[in-house]
This record gives C-alpha cells, structure tokens and sequence, in this order.
C-alpha cells in the first residue's frame, strides 16, 4: 500500500517479518505491519525471540496470545501452549511497554504490572483452620465471614468489612409440643415477620399452646418493630388469660386488643424521629393466633395472615380457618368476583384491616371450632400460603409427621416457600392438635 504521508523513519525491510518495502510504504505488504509508527529499538530487556523472527513485545493492555512456561509462577495468566508469537499471526506488534515492565525469567514475557506474590496474604486467618481463630473475649460479636474482626453498632465487621447477618434474617424455635420459623425471605432486604409460641396450664390443669404470627406492612413506618411488639403482646396476654380461667376466645380477643395498643404506641417512638420526619406514617402489622387446649381450637386474626387446619388422616379434608381482611375478600364476600379472579388481580393484597394507630376501626375476628380427630394448625404469613393458597395445596406442602415433628415441618413450609421464588418474609407455627397431656406448663 502506497500512501503520500511523510515517514518517520527511512525503512528497508518490515520491521515485523523482514519483508523489502518501497518507499512511501505505509503499511507492510506481506504482513500488514503499520510502517507509521516504528517501534524505538529494544531497550535493555528484550522478548524472547519465538522462532528466529525480530523480537516482538506485548502490547500494554492489549491481550496477545502469547507462550507461557508453566514454570512461571506469576498468577493470572492462562496457560495456551499453542499459542504462538504475533508475527506469526500477521498482528501487528505495537511499541514494547514501558521501561522497567517485570519479565518472567522463564519465559521472557514482558508484563506490563508489577510482579505479584506467589501466595496472596489473606486479610484474616482461614476460618476453616480452628486452631488459628482467636478466642472472642467474653460479650465480642465477632465476624462470620473472617471470624476475626469484631463487628462494630452497624453490623458491619471492622476487619474485613462483611455486612452480619440479623438475628432476625432466620429465627427457629421449638416449644412443648409446637415450633414456628421465620425466614427473611430471598428479595427483602429485611426480616418483618414476628412470631411467639408458648405453652400454659388451664385451672384444671390440662395444658394449652398458643401460636401468635405478625406480619409487618412494609408500606408503613418500622413494621418490624411493629410485628415484633403486637406478637409479645398477644403472647404475654394469652398466657396470662388462660391460667385465670378465661374463656380462650375471650382471651384471644383481649390479645388482639393488647397487641393493637402496643403498636399504636410506636406512633409516638421516638418523639425526635417523627420531628425529623413528619409525613411517616404510623407503624402496622397484620396478626394471626391460635390456641390449642385438650378439646378445642380457637383462632384469630387481624389482616390477611392466616390459620390452616390439616388433619393427621390426610383423606380427611383439610380447611382454611380464616377469612381475610383484603380487597380480593370483600369482592368475593360481595360476589362481583371468584376466589381465582380476585386473588388473580394486583390489588388482591391490598389489606383492609391492620393493627396502627391509623387503621380505620379495630375489628378482632375469633373463631373456635372442636375438631372430631387429631391434626395440625398451621398458622403462618402470606408469604408462605401465597406459595400455596388453597387449604388443599397446604396438606399437600406440610409432611405426614408435622404432628410429631414441628420444627421439621416448620422449616420444610418455609424451604417451600423459599423454592417457590421467596419473594417475601415467610413464618409459619406449627400446633399440633388436640394439645398432649404432658408436658404442661408455663414458657
């Protein structure tokens, strides 16, 4: 190729492949080599000459296939051995990097980084090695991830700077004869379910298990503080009831109610807080309970968590025990939709009943029933039972031995959910039905 550009410099042979050129020359006609831009001569740290062509140099940042000796112990650079020089290839070779670049001594490739270690310094001891972990002084959180540094106010470890797990993230507890399990879920950034399960002796002494479910409403101000304070204060109000001698749906009523003032009074918490921001609005949470005596079963609610009932004889027909606060209920209870289309719709979740200090009217819902045979309650959030609605598809996801083994259940409701996409905070208890006979007493 012929170009009327000045040259840098009077050429005879292509620097590249020793092809004669004529002058005026841009580029090599054999190789393709830019005559424009002459490489200065090789400084005092030549390339390897690949097979008895003029020594050719990587380009700086520019990834060439190049020749690599095994026996280089410089990390990050792949192994080609079929790899040959740029020559070879018809590349055109850019000038050599810049002075001082390291070079493996094994197989004089010139690197345009500095050398680096043959072992990479970890920023904390391997946690996989026991004997190299520091023993925490007494009341340190220490880091999961490095298992070194001590993890600061924020939950972030001042080692290596890995954000700790909430102890809420994923709560398990078994209790008497029942369990429950709360999981943050796979897309929020936060846990704001609650549960509380607990057990208590009747005046006639035969026991009774109580299972109260919160589930925070994100739309609103600090819904885990929300359900965190509405499922105490049912729980202490039910244990406290029901060795008195209250009727359990009494009880379960004045729970509610007792939940419904603990979180109204978050409105007000903390005064500086709702200076700072005046337009939050008050903290709510949906609620769910159950109790479970020797012969009866008593559920309520606020909102749209829900309580199933699974019978241990799985040819037995199982049943939702609640009916939801939500827009999809009201149009179903008001017969403009069925259950498919209303659920089916995107203000199916929109709930029409809450426990705050800005709910319209506090409506506790209670039910009892005295079921004929023995089975399981299944009281948890919508994030579980939107993985399974209907009480149908319910049975069928908690196992056969739920009854006896309800931490087990428990979490296998939860893996379900978490299968099913986790899109949201997922608890559920498991109580088994009728309560056992031993085993009674206050927890």
């Amino acid at each position: 190729m012929m170009s009327q550009m000045p040259q840098q410099a009077a050429l005879t042979n292509c620097p590249s492949c020793a092809e004669p050129l004529e002058s005026g020359d841009r580029f090599c006609g054999a190789c393709g080599y830019d005559l424009s831009a002459v490489p200065a001569p090789p400084g005092d740290h030549p390339t390897l000459a690949v097979n008895g062509s003029a020594p050719v140099s990587p380009p700086e940042g520019d990834p060439w296939p190049v020749t690599h000796d095994p026996a280089a112990t410089t990390p990050g650079i792949a192994h080609d051995p079929a790899a040959t020089a740029p020559g070879d290839h018809g590349l055109t070779p850019p000038p050599p990097p810049p002075s001082g670049s390291p070079v493996s001594p094994a197989s004089g490739v010139r690197f345009d980084r500095p050398p680096e270690p043959d072992e990479y310094p970890l920023q904390a001891p391997d946690p996989r090695v026991a004997a190299e972990t520091p023993t925490p002084a007494e009341g340190v959180k220490v880091c999961v991830a490095c298992r070194a540094g001590r993890v600061d106010h924020d939950g972030y470890c001042e080692n290596c700077g890995h954000a700790q797990p909430r102890e809420r993230d994923h709560m398990e507890q078994e209790c008497g004869p029942m369990a429950a399990v709360s999981d943050r879920g796979l897309r929020h950034h936060r846990n704001e379910d609650a549960f509380a399960v607990g057990t208590a002796a009747l005046p006639d002494g035969s026991p009774a298990s109580v299972a109260i479910v919160c589930d925070g409403v994100s739309s609103a101000t600090r819904p885990d503080d929300a359900s965190l304070a509405a499922s105490r204060a049912a729980s202490e109000s039910l244990l406290a009831a029901l060795p008195r001698g209250t009727h359990p749906q009494q009880a379960m009523h004045e729970a509610i109610v007792a939940a419904s003032r603990a979180v109204n009074a978050l409105a007000a918490e903390p005064q500086t807080a709702r200076e700072h921001a005046p337009h939050q609005n008050a903290p709510a949470c949906t609620i769910v309970g159950a109790v479970v005596t020797s012969g009866l079963l008593v559920v309520g609610w606020v909102g749209d968590s829900r309580a199933y009932w699974v019978p241990v004889d799985r040819s037995a027909l199982p049943a939702r025990l609640t009916e939801d606060d939500s827009w999809a209920a009201q149009m179903v209870a008001a017969g403009l939709m069925n259950e498919a289309e209303a659920y089916a719709d995107e203000r199916a979740h929109a709930i029409t009943g809450w426990l705050g200090a800005d709910a319209y009217e506090l409506e506790p819902h209670t039910a009892s029933f005295k079921p004929d045979r023995p089975g399981v309650v299944v009281v948890c959030t919508d994030g579980l039972w939107n993985y399974a609605e209907a009480a149908q598809e319910m049975a069928e996801a908690v196992p056969l031995d739920a009854a006896v083994r309800p931490l087990h259940g428990a979490q296998v409701l939860v893996g379900h959910a978490l299968d099913g996409g986790g899109h949201d905070n997922v608890t559920v208890a498991l109580v088994p039905f009728p309560a056992p006979s031993q085993g009674a007493g206050s927890a």
